[in-house]
């Protein structure tokens, strides 16, 4: 991928903030979803946001999976939404429990390291629809993705031609310093707690006793958030145990199908330092790491710029892997 930021874009932060808020996320009208609620195993539900106007059952399925606190609106949601819209493609944005508007059931909601979700999720995909599916994880999602096919091994094949994660901090323990200091604690971490800890005390009141509700009110970074919510509700001794366990960068060599990982080099949540190398990866994974893009920024042209650049290429790169014989290849 080659990404030069605009001159007037300059910068890591620059590049993630103005992404997010003020940069053009589709070249026409806001794309109409349609959802379906699905049960869970565990008797929870998740919403599935399908692209209204979408491609036939029969052509690819492009599935996103959303970063933290994310959704089908987020504005790299509605980008690639829109490049599935131009390419006809049928698209869809499953998302984590309690991420949809509506606070989900079960005593849990996600993780980066959920993998066992994304396999049910796309499983679900598999015995639906008839076309090749491909999936991308943007940051949380894209972690959790590239665990999900770490896991599966040559099995992934059988469900997805290809897979790609953006942003995705693939070593939580160097991503999760890094948002915890200076302004990106000042800024990011603020913005995320804002959310996370509503929603957490309203699981409190949903089960009562399910955890120390003082030690939440005092977490001042996800360190602490973790180390009181996410790490015990999901199965991890604490964050240290959570953060090792679902990181995905010390398992790419075990990623059997076609695997797309794009992480800007000055992206404030993931220092550069803990990126990937080639000798990191087998020969199933690809990685994409230009100099500038700020964490799912990327935007490009003139001011307000525009955010298709990240879904057309790293989209246009999933759909070189759907073509029936460049499955065949990579088995």
């Amino acid at each position: 991928m080659k990404y030069v930021a605009p001159r007037w874009l300059p910068g890591g932060n620059l590049q993630t903030i103005w992404s997010a808020l003020y940069a053009r996320k589709v070249k026409g009208a806001l794309p109409r979803y349609r959802r379906e609620r699905w049960t869970t195993p565990d008797s929870d539900f998740i919403d599935v946001d399908y692209l209204g106007d979408a491609g036939p059952n029969g052509g690819p399925l492009l599935v996103l999976f959303h970063g933290l606190e994310g959704s089908s609106a987020s504005h790299y949601a509605l980008a690639f939404a829109d490049f599935a819209r131009e390419h006809g493609l049928a698209y869809a944005v499953p998302h984590f429990r309690g991420c949809s508007g509506e606070l989900n059931l079960a005593p849990r909601a996600y993780h980066s390291g959920d993998h066992a979700e994304i396999g049910w999720v796309l499983q679900r995909f598999r015995q639906s629809h008839a076309g090749p599916i491909v999936a991308v994880g943007v940051s949380l999602g894209g972690n959790a993705l590239l665990r999900w096919a770490q896991e599966l091994g040559t099995a992934a094949a059988q469900v997805v031609s290809a897979v790609a994660a953006v942003s995705a901090p693939i070593d939580l323990a160097a991503g999760g310093h890094a948002i915890g200091a200076g302004f990106n604690r000042l800024v990011y971490t603020r913005m995320f707690l804002n959310t996370m800890k509503p929603k957490a005390l309203r699981k409190l009141d949903q089960h009562p006793g399910l955890f120390d509700r003082d030690a939440l009110l005092r977490a001042r970074n996800l360190y602490e958030f973790d180390n009181v919510f996410t790490a015990p509700l999901h199965g991890f001794r604490n964050t240290d145990d959570y953060w090792q366990r679902a990181s995905a960068k010390p398992h790419l060599r075990q990623i059997r199908v076609p695997a797309l990982v794009v992480n800007a080099r000055n992206d404030p949540f993931v220092p550069a330092a803990c990126l990937p190398t080639q000798s990191d990866v087998g020969s199933h994974v690809t990685l994409w790491q230009p100099a500038h893009g700020g964490h799912i920024g990327f935007a490009q042209g003139r001011m307000p710029g525009h955010l298709r650049t990240v879904p057309d290429a790293v989209g246009g790169w999933l759909l070189q892997h759907t073509h029936p014989s460049r499955e065949h290849c990579h088995g």
